[in-house]
């Protein structure tokens, strides 16, 4: 991560995130979907950030995603790591990528279960949905930050089967069982990226 970061903890312990979704009618403000291009699955690893104990947000380690547009696009405008990957829904969500060095794969089937509801204040469940801010570093390794607004996440808890993860960063040792959250759907802003200014 960039020096300008901390990891963020709860109750002293640091998460690894793999999150899986599919993208709908995404689009830029004032235009409407794309047929084709506005729709795609995708599978994120991240972590859980703060910047000067004030803003927490997430570092995303890598985010795979089937469509070769959206990774195109995401790379120039938000310089995040996306990659295409061959990738196909629920409820056997998988996904294989298809470009860079190693293998990295993820195959999963999973279920929701209860009530869905949002997360309450100073639980592990609101540490690590109720993000509104992404981190990302360009070419000259200058930190850059954008702003996400959304409702609070409607979440259940869920059952997961994994029978294949290769997707953390290779060295990093991950330990513990799962915790898993679902949501069936969330709506999303996410403001340009825009240059951080360094923390006194």
């Amino acid at each position: 991560m960039p020096a300008e970061l901390e990891l963020d903890t709860f109750e002293g312990d640091a998460y690894l995130g793999i999150t899986p979704f599919r993208v709908a009618n995404l689009r830029l403000r004032g235009l409407p979907p794309v047929p084709l291009l506005s729709s795609f699955l995708e599978l994120n690893c991240r972590t859980y950030v703060n910047r000067g104990g004030e803003k927490p947000g997430i570092w995303f380690f890598s985010l795979d995603a089937s469509s070769r547009f959206a990774v195109e696009g995401a790379r120039r405008l938000y310089k995040l790591p996306y990659f295409r990957a061959a990738m196909s829904p629920p409820p056997r969500f998988s996904s294989v990528r298809q470009e860079g060095p190693g293998e990295h794969a993820w195959l999963a089937t999973y279920r929701p279960e209860g009530a869905a509801a949002p997360a309450e204040p100073a639980t592990l469940e609101h540490f690590l949905a109720e993000r509104y801010c992404l981190y990302a570093v360009d070419e000259d390794g200058r930190l850059h930050s954008a702003d996400i607004h959304h409702p609070p996440w409607p979440l259940q808890g869920a059952t997961v089967e994994i029978s294949r993860n290769t997707i953390p960063p290779e060295g990093l040792e991950v330990e513990g069982e799962p915790h898993v959250l679902y949501s069936a759907r969330q709506d999303v802003l996410i403001w340009p990226l825009e240059r951080v200014d360094p923390v006194d």
